[in-house]
């Protein structure tokens, strides 16, 4: 739950003290520029939950205020809820024993619905057969649809930090894609759309200049390039202001 307190409390003043630099870096970093123009009429903030894991709310260092997740926000206005764990998934419970459905409920689900959900997950269930971690992702989007009728949401596909994902990732990424299919929902691949490329251990790619040693996890400017991409592909979606139905 600090996560929750964390990343809310910023958003909801309208201030922050990394705002001007994300603004300007994310921007920088991006592919297209994820940054909204700034001869766009300002409009009234949306509120986006995002759920996920140690990419969504930080991995050992790295606070929630920091991640993709809070850069995206940053970039659209956005007031946003950070919600999940490091080690986590649809399947995965990591050290806390509890996988994306029981995160969802104990620190989103009972809050007021958002215009936005953005779950973003699967990278921890590569080990998992990718048909019990599809069913897990439908149980918990029916959840959030049936709590939050009038709420969008949008599905993102594992992150992975090379541009060679494990073949376990990419069936999980395959059933996910499937499912937001089946569901309708948006779906976001980054994995198919190679935001990350080449490996950091042979100095190939974006992945030296984005990733860790660990050779999983963003640094903090490939947080801020992440939230570019997603960025764009929100843009594309029609969803830089998402607002709640009915």
């Amino acid at each position: 739950m600090l996560c929750l307190s964390l990343v809310a409390a910023p958003f909801a003043t309208g201030c922050s003290v990394l705002a001007g630099s994300v603004h300007k870096s994310a921007a920088a970093d991006g592919p297209d520029g994820g940054e909204p123009r700034k001869d766009e009429p300002r409009k009234a903030s949306s509120v986006v939950m995002f759920l996920g894991d140690s990419y969504t709310v930080g991995d050992r260092g790295v606070q929630p205020e920091t991640t993709y997740a809070s850069a995206t926000a940053r970039l659209f206005g956005w007031q946003a809820v950070v919600g999940g764990r490091a080690g986590t998934g649809f399947v995965a419970t990591g050290r806390g024993r509890e996988a994306f459905l029981s995160l969802f409920e104990s620190q989103l689900g009972w809050r007021p619905a958002p215009d936005m959900l953005i779950v973003s997950g699967g990278h921890n269930d590569w080990r998992t057969p990718a048909p019990q971690v599809a069913a897990a992702a439908r149980l918990l989007l029916e959840r959030a649809r049936q709590r939050w009728p009038g709420t969008h949401i949008v599905l993102m596909g594992p992150l992975w930090g090379t541009g060679s994902p494990m073949p376990g990732a990419l069936a999980v990424r395959d059933a996910l894609k499937n499912l937001a299919h089946q569901l309708r929902i948006p779906f976001v691949d980054p994995i198919g759309e190679q935001w990350i490329t080449g490996d950091r251990l042979t100095g190939q790619g974006n992945a030296a200049r984005l990733v860790k040693r660990d050779r999983t996890h963003p640094n903090q400017t490939g947080h801020r390039y992440v939230a570019t991409r997603l960025a764009a592909d929100i843009k594309r979606m029609g969803l830089a202001h998402p607002v709640r139905k009915g």
